[in-house]
């Protein structure tokens, strides 16, 4: 049987899609038309989405009825008007289970609606459908596909919402990370990954593995979107109109070792091609305890994953993958004095980092997104050792793609900016995207 093509080659952008919905000069039933011909198509194969019954598509015209009846001036239209999205399985959305992508009875896991989801649904976007997530959004994977390649990996833990938007089965997904799964899944399948600055997407309404570090972060075609939707659910957001002269600086040292051949030599080329754009590029040594870092991150999420499970874990462990009760198991018998030394190493660190870019006069910081691209096979979700750091800082991050690997496969470059500079970050990235297309 011949496989259909399964990327999106000319993906459909959120800022041309909102201004075309709002004016009436695109038709959001058309729209909803051409998504249900590619789920038919390509759905099947990636598996992105989990099923839902009855069928998606007659939910969604029902909904959109209501929402042409609340809105029927185009004037008074909200900025995501008509736009779908899918939700990682770890958030609660009213008139959905969430299941986590776990054995647990659904009932014990439900909750209030994330606030993501309802800034999102306020704004006029609607809910396409949950997306798959591995259990608990740790590493045991779901049955998602990469639609670059159905043989490997699409990343993880927002496993189905990277691959959703790569696939052109919808514009816009929510995700979350605790240490790289939206950047890394970003990267493999070719997106935009935004994770803000720690927090300032709300967490509440999503069964999080550890509080202290998960963030709710957006997949997106292009930067254009991701702004605009961060817009919507980053609280105090102001538009960045004009960039300082920019400076990035590359983290050298034990971090950048950890990057796989390929992937250290694409990125080496990516820096040239800045470089020759006009861009001023410096070389820092930073990330030296990255050993350190790492070790701290993981018995921090074992930790306040074993607290958020403890009541769940106790009468269902046997219903746990393998991996995810060990994580549990292992943060059972963390110390308390460990686990505050744990949280308090996060602000040290995002100080470090801070102090570095300051005293070299540094914009950003750019690395590469992922270790290499998406390894073969489906019973992993990839490496998340190139975002650790900058998720147990909390900094804002982005991962745009930057190229294909030796394979045709996607490579990523991640972009980090400075504590709550979440709007000069995106700035930068759309920049840098510019260049990078060229």
């Amino acid at each position: 049987m011949k496989i259909p093509s399964l990327v999106e080659k000319n993906p459909d952008r959120i800022t041309e899609l909102s201004d075309g919905f709002r004016t009436g000069r695109l038709s959001v039933r058309d729209y909803l038309d051409k998504l249900e011909r590619l789920f038919v198509e390509r759905e099947p194969w990636v598996n992105a989405f989990i099923q839902e019954t009855p069928d998606p598509f007659e939910r969604l015209r029902i909904e959109l009825a209501l929402l042409e009846s609340q809105f029927p001036e185009p004037v008074s239209r909200p900025p995501l008007y008509g736009i779908p999205f899918g939700v990682k399985d770890i958030f609660h959305v009213a008139g959905f289970h969430t299941r986590a992508g776990s054995r647990l009875p659904p009932d014990v896991l439900q909750g209030q609606e994330a606030k993501a989801v309802t800034f999102l649904k306020s704004a006029g976007a609607l809910v396409l459908g949950k997306t798959v997530t591995t259990e608990f959004a740790y590493f045991a994977p779901g049955p998602t596909r990469n639609p670059y390649d159905l043989d490997h990996t699409p990343g993880g833990s927002s496993s189905g919402s990277a691959a959703a938007v790569a696939a052109g089965l919808c514009p816009l997904t929510l995700g979350t990370q605790t240490g790289g799964s939206i950047l890394r899944p970003a990267s493999y399948c070719g997106v935009v990954g935004f994770k803000p600055s720690y927090n300032r997407i709300p967490l509440e309404g999503v069964i999080t593995i550890a509080p202290s570090l998960d963030h709710v972060g957006i997949f997106t075609a292009d930067v254009e979107g991701a702004m605009l939707v961060a817009s919507v659910l980053c609280e105090g957001w102001t538009e960045v109109y004009e960039l300082p002269a920019l400076v990035f600086g590359v983290p050298e040292g034990p971090y950048l070792e950890k990057t796989g051949e390929e992937g250290l030599s694409h990125f080496r080329r990516t820096c040239e091609h800045l470089l020759n754009a006009g861009f001023e590029i410096q070389s820092v040594e930073m990330l030296t305890n990255i050993e350190e870092i790492l070790e701290r991150l993981g018995t921090l999420a074992a930790a306040e994953a074993a607290f958020v499970h403890r009541e769940w874990f106790y009468r269902y462990s046997d219903r746990y993958h393998k991996k995810t009760a060990e994580l549990i198991r292992k943060g059972e018998i963390v110390r308390s004095d460990v686990l505050a030394e744990c949280r308090a190493g996060r602000e040290k660190l995002r100080s470090a980092i801070l102090n570095i870019m300051d005293r070299n006069n540094l914009s950003v910081l750019i690395a590469p997104a992922a270790v290499g691209a998406a390894p073969r096979g489906l019973d992993n979700t990839g490496d998340p050792i190139m975002n650790i750091p900058w998720t147990y800082a909390g900094l804002p991050t982005v991962s745009i793609p930057s190229g294909v690997s030796r394979d045709r496969l996607p490579m990523g470059l991640q972009i980090i900016g400075s504590w709550m500079a979440d709007e000069l970050l995106l700035e930068v990235a759309r920049q840098v995207t510019g260049i990078l297309n060229q």
